[in-house]
């Protein structure tokens, strides 16, 4: 629902430097929860001691949906190209045929009661895979573990989308105790600072003048948002963007992996949407590409120049890829929620999340 003190249609570029009214139409504070990113990162490192999981596994499958999920993508973008064995990220009930006892599932879910987590976790102890758990504390999740090892994790009352780096924490942390992501204690610290020096700059104090965030928001708003980067940091941050902003705006957008995105996706630069000035590409970049990445990012700007298509590149910057890729997603959350209040939308309500589910347990009971 649009907040009265908020514009319902057409967005007013000086909200973003009204302090007063993003407050107003951000009532459960998502700027904020957006702000903790830092603190969440060094809270799971706090609650994380040392793990000893064992031998490295055969595979590693992160089961998990939504926002929760969203933790094994950083997982499989922070352990890069370079990763031993195979990162899996399952998205749904059950798991895969395949997986058996020489892999690790890790089950995640921000409530610890998400259906189909629960369902990969109970087939993970039929088939006696190695498991661990990481959600909250005493919660079917933990239960339905049957002893296997559980990360409590403390969300402070957060969404799930709000609380990837509680969740993302300890989940790179287990990949360093199996070799996945060696150095991530060090890595995720680091993130940390990085985190807190993006939230100085990107909060709702800082002008639009000065403030990416906001800029990046007023960018997209009024048109539908492309957003493409290159596999791992990029692809990682694009999808978790796509994501945001249908939770947060409430908004459509279009995603896409370079260069998979050049073989379909750009001819829709071709297409009425196009000329009519619908499209707006973001190029989301890690500073460490290779040249082929290099390629298909300037090779993007170029066909949306020539096609009319304004366009945004935006690279991650940091001592290593946990750190590019935290800092480039907590810009593209915050400036998700700068387009929400754009639109006169509060960014905390999931309704139709929470419909959808009420009917399909009603289904199910």
């Amino acid at each position: 629902m649009a907040s009265d003190s908020l514009p319902a249609l057409t967005p007013d570029p000086t909200l973003l430097d009204d302090v007063a009214r993003l407050r107003a139409g951000d009532p459960q504070d998502m700027l904020g929860a957006v702000a903790s990113a830092g603190a969440q990162i060094r809270d799971g490192l706090a609650m994380v001691g040392d793990l000893d999981l064992g031998p490295r596994p055969r595979a590693l499958v992160v089961a998990g949906m939504g926002g929760s999920a969203a933790s094994g993508d950083v997982l499989v973008a922070a352990a890069g190209s370079a990763c031993p064995i195979p990162l899996v990220v399952h998205r749904g009930p059950g798991l895969p045929a395949w997986v058996g006892p020489e892999d690790l599932v890790v089950g995640l879910s921000c409530s610890g009661t998400t259906e189909e987590t629960l369902a990969a976790v109970a087939a993970a102890v039929e088939r006696k895979t190695r498991l661990v758990t990481i959600g909250a504390p005493d919660s079917p999740l933990e239960i339905a573990g049957a002893g296997a090892p559980h990360l409590a994790v403390d969300a402070g009352g957060r969404q799930p989308r709000a609380s990837l780096w509680s969740l993302a924490t300890p989940l790179l942390l287990v990949g360093e105790a199996v070799g996945v992501t060696p150095g991530a204690r060090a890595d995720l610290a680091a993130a940390a600072t990085v985190l807190d020096a993006v939230a100085a700059v990107n909060g709702p104090a800082i002008e639009t003048s000065s403030n990416r965030a906001k800029e990046l928001a007023l960018h997209l708003a009024g048109g539908l948002p492309v957003l493409w980067g290159p596999p791992g940091v990029g692809a990682t941050v694009a999808n978790r963007f796509a994501c945001q902003i249908a939770e947060n705006a409430k908004q459509p957008s279009m995603p896409g992996v370079l260069s998979e995105a050049h073989h379909n996706q750009i001819v829709s630069f071709d297409g009425p949407t196009a000329r009519a000035d619908g499209l707006r590409l973001v190029v989301l970049a890690d500073d460490d590409e290779p040249p082929a990445s290099v390629a298909r990012v300037e090779q993007s700007q170029i066909a949306a120049a020539e096609a009319g298509v304004p366009a945004v590149l935006l690279r991650g910057s940091g001592p290593d890829p946990v750190s590019r890729l935290a800092g480039l997603i907590a810009l593209v959350d915050f400036a998700s929620v700068y387009l929400a209040l754009l639109g006169g939308v509060d960014p905390t309500p999931v309704a139709a999340i929470e419909s959808l589910k009420a009917r399909l347990a009603e289904a199910d009971s």
